[in-house]
């Protein structure tokens, strides 16, 4: 029996391959390999799809969130509050860039910050958030909005598993001061190596990320502040416009496998994923909660069934985050959910089949 893998990166490429074949050659041709035209059309292209008026390409997701904190002045003993389950991206740009982290629980539903207790962890030194759009749901933005603006706070989304997700209409990128995307090759929209982009409607902030990702720089020798080397390539330029012409498609199709899995795995012994009312998912990860995780994933693999865990250790329990000093009990919510929470083969791809395939097994598994 084929084995089901978590995301078929394989099968998306067959589909697409004439069009990337075509959209790479000639840069190979043209030997134009770093910001050349292709990065400055996807950015202005993936900025129109966001609804933004600025992108700025850039070597990865987590320098992405680096740049953002420096263009917004985050740096030496500022505390930046980020959820305890996260990657752990999120909060190392913090500890790169000189700031402190400072973890927040999570909302119980939808895995995204606890509005109430994000604004409870507030200090003088607070200086950021950063809102996680985890799984491919927006972070409940208005009220995140809303606290930061009374605090002064800078609020920098992480947006690097919510492609094209939607809260009230708007899409991820155009919910808070300045947004960051991973382009990892199996995100909603993934390039073919590491890649990221900033996106936001701050002309400033667009002109700091600009020098920022360059060394520092507007013009070849013009080094106007210390930066870094964080620029995207050609390639992944020409890759990314190929796919971004794909992305809305794509998220409908894991929309539909979704309502699947919802439908299949209604009846079982299982918790599934919530979606808020103001929130239009794009279902990066379909994450399911169950008391019996981990004999369900041995079950699954043991027939063929990729199943990952997407967090299993808390960020404020790892022992990157020991100096912090946190302890265990200190976010139970999240301690919880990541002994129970389990991402099932979600991708554009993934056939009905497939989807009935997991499913079964999973309620043979549940029942016996």
């Amino acid at each position: 029996m084929d084995k089901i893998p978590l995301v078929d990166l394989q099968s998306q490429y067959r589909s697409i391959e004439s069009e990337i074949r075509a959209a790479i050659e000639p840069v190979l041709a043209n030997c134009n390999f770093i910001l050349g035209q292709n990065v400055k059309e996807f950015e202005k292209e993936f900025a129109g799809f966001c609804g933004a008026k600025h992108a700025l390409g850039c070597a990865n997701g987590t320098e992405a969130l680096m740049l953002a904190l420096r263009a917004c002045d985050v740096g030496d003993g500022d505390e930046v509050i980020v959820p305890a389950n996260t990657f752990i991206a999120t909060a190392e740009a913090v500890s790169s860039t000189g700031g402190q982290v400072v973890f927040a629980e999570i909302n119980p539903d939808t895995y995204n910050i606890d509005v109430s207790d994000f604004e409870r962890r507030i200090t003088p030194k607070t200086k950021a958030v950063i809102p996680v759009h985890l799984f491919g749901q927006t972070a409940d933005m208005d009220p995140i909005n809303e606290i930061a603006a009374k605090h002064g706070l800078r609020v920098i989304e992480d947006a690097a598993q919510a492609h094209g997700a939607e809260y009230k209409g708007r899409r991820a990128g155009n919910l808070g001061e300045v947004a960051c995307f991973s382009f990892y090759p199996g995100k909603n929209l993934g390039a073919y190596g590491d890649s990221g982009a900033v996106v936001t409607n701050d002309p400033e902030i667009a002109r700091r990320v600009g020098m920022l990702r360059n060394h520092g720089r507007a013009e070849k020798h013009d080094h106007e502040m210390e930066g870094l080397n964080s620029r995207m390539d050609e390639i992944q330029g020409a890759v990314l416009r190929v796919k971004l012409k794909h992305l809305a498609g794509w998220n409908e199709a894991r929309r539909n496998k979704a309502d699947l899995y919802n439908r299949l795995l209604g009846d079982a012994d299982v918790v599934l994923p919530a979606t808020n009312n103001d929130v239009r998912h794009v279902y990066h990860l379909y994450v399911i909660r169950t008391t019996k995780r981990n004999g369900l994933r041995t079950h699954l693999i043991d027939n063929g069934i990729s199943a990952g865990i997407h967090y299993p250790i808390p960020l404020h329990l790892t022992k990157a985050y020991r100096h912090l000093n946190y302890s265990e009990g200190d976010f139970p919510i999240s301690e919880g959910h990541a002994r129970q929470i389990l991402s099932l083969p979600m991708c554009p791809e993934i056939t009905d089949e497939q989807v009935e395939r997991v499913c079964s097994e999973i309620i043979t598994f549940i029942k016996n």
